[in-house]
């Protein structure tokens, strides 16, 4: 689901011990991939984790280092072909009296890495608890050092201009469809048989043996987007392993939606968030001109479109690329002082903003063909898509009706997988019953359009025991650690008392951004990955 963002065997006696005796935390159907797992996981534990310096091209600040741990490329095969999954950590302040532990953080997409991660102890949001905790992030399988998987030449992946039309013309729907299996192929042809081996389920074993790897005796996890499905699976899969889990801006776990129409509802959902920034855009017309009612910010935003179709800005910013960058206003707020300043400024005939913004980085090419060809490879792997085209023709031409923004450029980004040829997983029915597991946080924003809030609830009802901490009428997509000072409250206390609401709390939304102090912040700030 697009949510728009790392890196020895035992020996005979150990194998012995683990035909005799598997791993504690080994689910009990006792298939191949879970006695792969008990078989990994011991060896991780025999192997232990040795943290050194970080590579340079993960470029991290020196107080952060960085190891790798060894996984199956495929669990019913654990003695077979290993890859390493890389791991960056940062100790926890406090010591040895106020640790609790590692919190390992896994931030979505899928494709996302979370090395960045433990960078971030020193920001006053994660301050206490990097005291009590070691922030442990990790680039999933596929992702960076970690298995790195390619479907496309990554030149080719970012070539710009493109277009990005609403409502496409029969001739433009037969380019998609074919650069889409054309895609969808090159993944294949690139990974070969390995390709099939990279799905959530998959996941779930490799954060296990990191969990073992680091010697911890529970887990402690925060995921965000992608990372709350792969968190739930793992609770319902190891729920004797799980010690504190904050899930924030939860996927809609119902194995029905997963994936394909999970992807169409958050289409839906851009269309009500994008609504949002045009109004903050029109209540700020002083100051940036686009228009004193939504619909006028509409007719400024097609109005450069139309424009870039005919004379690309810089040769390389075309409709394509604008949509992608006012996508990121779709996910976080603090991207909108800085597009709405970029679309004022080029409609008044100075470009430099939209091209600094919204112009592909050569030097990020590979990252991002990385990021989405992992993410089309777990998406196309975990579940069944719709293998006709005229089901999705029907479906997003109807969709883009009431939900023109976003909703063509979901299809193209997802259409790989109408023609993957792995095999396909069966999408597990998420549950936990009454006492499973420990209490689990989820946050959720109310108008976050790239995982919706009904998703929060469904993942409540379905994890027994679970509290739901909501930022109400707000909509950025992750909020933990960010600007709302109530819900890093709930967070915190949780991670480090254990300490939750009784059920459901809610938190007022932050203040939405300033169109001129917030200019020079977002400027200033690091950004999260958009995943």
């Amino acid at each position: 689901m697009r949510t728009a963002a790392l890196y020895g065997a035992a020996g005979s006696l150990i194998l012995s011990a683990l035909a005799a005796a598997p791993a504690a935390g080994t689910p009990r159907s006792g298939g191949p991939e879970d006695r792969g797992t008990a078989v990994a996981a011991a060896r991780a534990v025999a192997a232990g984790v040795t943290f050194g310096a970080c590579p340079a091209e993960e470029d991290l600040p020196p107080t952060v280092e960085c190891a790798a741990v060894r996984v199956p490329l495929d669990y019913a095969d654990p003695w077979g072909r290993q890859i390493s999954i890389a791991v960056s950590r940062v100790r926890a302040a406090g010591g040895p009296s106020v640790r609790q532990g590692a919190l390992l953080y896994n931030p979505g997409g899928p494709g996302g890495s979370g090395m960045y991660f433990p960078a971030l102890a020193d920001e006053p949001e994660w301050k206490r608890i990097a005291e009590a905790y070691d922030l442990v992030g990790y680039a999933p399988r596929g992702v960076g050092r970690s298995a790195p998987i390619s479907c496309q030449h990554p030149a080719e992946f970012t070539k710009a201009p493109t277009s990005a039309p609403v409502h496409p013309s029969a001739a433009e729907k037969r380019q998609g469809v074919a650069r889409a299996r054309a895609y969808a192929q090159g993944c294949a042809r690139n990974a070969g048989p390995a390709l099939r081996h990279y799905h959530t389920l998959n996941n779930v074993r490799d954060l296990e043996v990191l969990r073992e790897a680091l010697g911890e005796r529970r887990l402690t996890f925060l995921g965000a987007s992608y990372g709350t499905y792969l968190g739930a699976l793992y609770a319902m899969t190891f729920p004797d392993r799980v010690r504190r889990m904050v899930l924030d801006s939860p996927v809609d776990p119902d194995p029905a939606k997963i994936w394909y129409r999970n992807n169409l509802e958050q289409s839906l959902a851009f269309e009500s968030r994008w609504a949002d920034f045009r109004a903050w855009v029109a209540r700020h017309h002083a100051t940036y001109g686009l228009g004193t009612t939504p619909r006028q910010v509409q007719a400024a935003y097609d109005r450069a479109r139309a424009l870039l179709a005919e004379n690309p800005a810089d040769g390389a910013v075309g409709p394509g690329q604008l949509q992608a960058a006012f996508t990121r206003t779709v996910y976080n707020d603090l991207y909108w002082p800085r597009r709405a300043l970029a679309l004022s400024a080029y409609l008044k005939g100075d470009p430099r903003q939209l091209v600094k913004q919204a112009k592909p980085r050569a030097s990020a090419a590979a990252e991002e063909e990385n990021g989405n060809a992992v993410y089309t490879a777990v998406q196309c792997n975990d579940a069944p898509w719709p293998t006709d085209w005229a089901v999705w023709d029907r479906d997003n031409t109807a969709l883009a009706r009431r939900a023109p923004f976003e909703t063509w450029a979901n299809v193209w980004m997802n259409l790989p997988c109408a023609f993957w040829q792995q095999p396909r997983q069966r999408p597990v029915d998420v549950r936990t019953g009454p006492g499973d597991v420990p209490p689990l946080l989820i946050l959720a924003a109310e108008r976050d359009a790239a995982t919706p809030y009904a998703g929060a609830l469904r993942l409540q009802e379905r994890l027994a025991g679970s509290v739901l901490v909501t930022e109400r009428d707000a909509g950025t997509h992750g909020i933990s650690g960010g600007d709302n000072a109530c819900v890093n409250g709930h967070m915190e206390a949780y991670l480090l008392t254990g300490r939750t609401p009784v059920r459901r709390a809610s938190c007022a939304p932050h203040p939405q951004p300033d169109p001129v102090s917030l200019e020079r912040r977002a400027v200033e700030r690091v950004l999260p990955p958009a995943v």
